[in-house]
């Protein structure tokens, strides 16, 4: 009885600290090489970490440790402290990457000494002090954004039909109806909150530039990679490369790991 009573005690405690751990927005990670570099990937609005699931066995493939970060959405301390926890359950070198609102959070979190290099992918990037509201507001509003949806509390979603035709236009339309139903809503207040630190002033940083993004304006993603002096990788693509050109997004994040590594 003494034995039975032990055994249950440890399912429970196991069970609370998983429980725990998926309630703070990141699970327990899988062991990893500690001498292989970690590629940790931030997903943005609209989406959760399955946003790169065509794209981590491509980066595995070429031997590299991979982390997805479930992000809450909930503000930008929160998924900067999601990210955070993730960074601080790696040893080795971390090439640190973000796609749209998950690059706002990558340029607060990126200052971990373990971070050696940032991609961009179809991201924002900004500057101290600055929120995406300040990015955004000398460029005409890009087509995806009249296809936003509110609930009384603030919180955002794209329509299906803004998922099919301004999102991932350049996606099937099997995953679309997937990704509309499972997106990770977004706190609107989010977009208005601005960072503390930019870590691409001291980071080698890549950017992944799509050229038929309706959610961020093309000439917004070439401004702010020019001003951060990334290696710019271009792409025909929607705001969702990582879906449509996975392999593409995956050299590019390649490309900075082998320098992360040098």
């Amino acid at each position: 009885m003494k034995a039975l009573k032990t055994l249950i005690t440890t399912v429970v405690i196991t069970g609370a600290i998983s429980g725990a751990a998926l309630a703070a927005g990141t699970a327990p990670a899988p062991a990893t090489d500690a001498g292989k570099t970690t590629v940790v990937l931030v997903h943005g609005a609209f989406a959760d970490g399955s946003a790169w699931d065509k794209v981590v066995p491509l980066l595995q493939a070429k031997g590299l440790n991979v982390v997805s970060v479930q992000a809450p959405l909930t503000s930008l301390a929160d998924d900067v402290a999601a990210t955070r926890r993730a960074l601080d359950r790696q040893t080795g070198p971390v090439v640190l990457v973000g796609h749209s609102w998950g690059g706002v959070v990558i340029s607060e979190a990126g200052q971990d000494t373990r971070v050696k290099a940032l991609v961009y992918v179809a991201a924002f990037a900004p500057e101290e002090g600055q929120s995406v509201a300040d990015l955004v507001k000398d460029y005409p509003t890009p087509n995806g954004s009249k296809f936003l949806v509110a609930d009384k509390a603030g919180f955002v979603t794209l329509s299906a039909e803004g998922v099919a035709k301004h999102f991932a236009q350049d996606v099937p339309a099997a995953r679309t109806r997937i990704m509309a139903v499972s997106q990770g809503p977004v706190r609107g207040k989010n977009f208005e909150e601005a960072i503390t630190v930019a870590a691409w002033k001291t980071k080698p940083s890549w950017y992944v530039l799509t050229e038929r993004d309706h959610m961020i304006q093309p000439a917004l993603q070439k401004a702010m990679a020019q001003k951060i002096s990334a290696h710019i990788v271009s792409l025909p693509t929607s705001h969702v490369p990582q879906l449509s050109r996975p392999k593409q997004v995956a050299d590019a994040i390649a490309a900075a790991a082998a320098q992360a590594s040098d």
